[in-house]
């Protein structure tokens, strides 16, 4: 297979130190750059609806979202759910649920102290009761007409929903799961990765063209997937900081080694993709104006990797000065302008809040 793996105990699987060139099998899988950017709704279309909802992820495919993005987390009974955060507060109802008063706690989530409401103290079916709520309402009060409304979905129910979609559509609807603080669900006995892989063969996705990527700002445990999962993996990073699971085991490397293009070489090894922060492949100046782009794309598709950076949203919070249209933050930009900067660099797709501004902005890239 042209690696040679050095094995160490991760969630029941092998973290492994890949030395040697990628498989035949990743080399399938992608590689390379991608000819027209894809679209990846950010937690669904979370810029119309409260995020991770079946609602938020349908409006992203219809909006022509070619993926819709579920971030996993684990319920107390083992069963993968849709939540941004393990802490719920924000997103759902339960601050105002008088029976799970008693359930707010302070935990310790990835080094840091963090006070709430955590699914791994609920089960499935106490979940169930919750609905979700617009998680920035003073930037987006539009989308708090749709509070209480939408249950906290299943990876399962993601998977139903992208396949009747695919149908209505007619074009498949990918997903995109985002494994949320693995090295903490592993700590607590409850191991995300064992629960995914069950997923995606017991629906038939474990194959080298599903329409499926899996992502982890961690890096042991899609080292160790890439030894289970035959669908492709993105290694996210961040602008700043390590992956946890370094910083756990005293692993001096950073953010920055990764995306070098030593570091690149290696992330090719087990993953198929880079997700950056979106100021790694353009930086901004301390005024907020764009800068002139970094050489990470071209870095990574020389290393045989697609980029997919994170995250566009319309809001003039969120954009850079340039494109800014008014000092209040809530108010819509020019977000198109900010698209087609980034497509410029070759970037292979998008995540985006805003799937139809950007499906508008790439059809200028046909």
């Amino acid at each position: 297979m042209g690696k040679r793996l050095a094995a160490v105990a991760l969630s029941g699987f092998a973290l492994v130190a890949l030395v040697g060139s990628a498989t035949a099998e990743q080399q399938e899988r992608g590689g390379g750059a991608q000819a027209t950017p894809l679209v990846f709704g950010h937690r669904g279309a979370s810029g119309y609806r409260p995020e991770h909802t079946l609602a938020s992820y349908e409006l992203a495919a219809r909006m022509g979202a070619d993926y819709i993005e579920p971030d996993l987390v684990s319920t107390r009974d083992g069963v993968l759910v849709a939540r941004h955060e393990n802490e719920i507060g924000g997103t759902t109802d339960v601050a105002a649920r008088p029976e799970f008063a008693g359930r707010k706690t302070t935990k310790t989530i990835d080094g840091s102290p963090l006070t709430g409401w955590f699914t791994e103290d609920f089960t499935l079916a106490e979940l169930k009761t919750l609905r979700a709520t617009e998680r920035i309402p003073q930037l987006r009060q539009r989308n708090t007409i749709y509070d209480k409304r939408f249950e906290v979905p299943t990876l399962q129910e993601v998977i139903d929903l992208s396949k009747r979609l695919s149908r209505e559509l007619h074009r498949e609807i990918g997903i995109a799961p985002e494994t949320k603080h693995p090295t903490y669900f592993q700590s607590i006995g409850k191991p995300l990765e064992p629960a995914l892989i069950r997923t995606l063969d017991r629906n038939g996705l474990n194959q080298p063209h599903a329409k499926v990527v899996v992502q982890s700002f961690e890096v042991g445990n899609l080292v160790a997937l890439n030894r289970s999962l035959r669908v492709q993996l993105v290694q996210l990073t961040g602008a700043t900081g390590a992956p946890y699971d370094f910083v756990a085991k005293g692993d001096p490397r950073t953010y920055a080694d990764i995306v070098s293009p030593a570091g690149l070489r290696d992330v090719a090894r087990y993953a198929d993709w880079l997700g950056p922060e979106k100021s790694q492949v353009i930086p901004r100046d301390p005024t907020g104006f764009l800068k002139a782009p970094t050489s990470l794309v071209g870095d990574a598709h020389k290393a045989g990797l697609k980029v997919v950076p994170y995250t566009f949203r319309n809001e003039n919070n969120f954009l850079p000065a340039d494109f800014r249209s008014s000092a209040i933050p809530a108010e819509y930009g020019n977000a198109l302008g900010e698209f087609e900067r980034f497509f410029a660099t070759g970037v292979d797709g998008v995540f985006t809040d805003n799937p139809d501004t950007a499906v508008e902005a790439r059809k200028a890239r046909r």
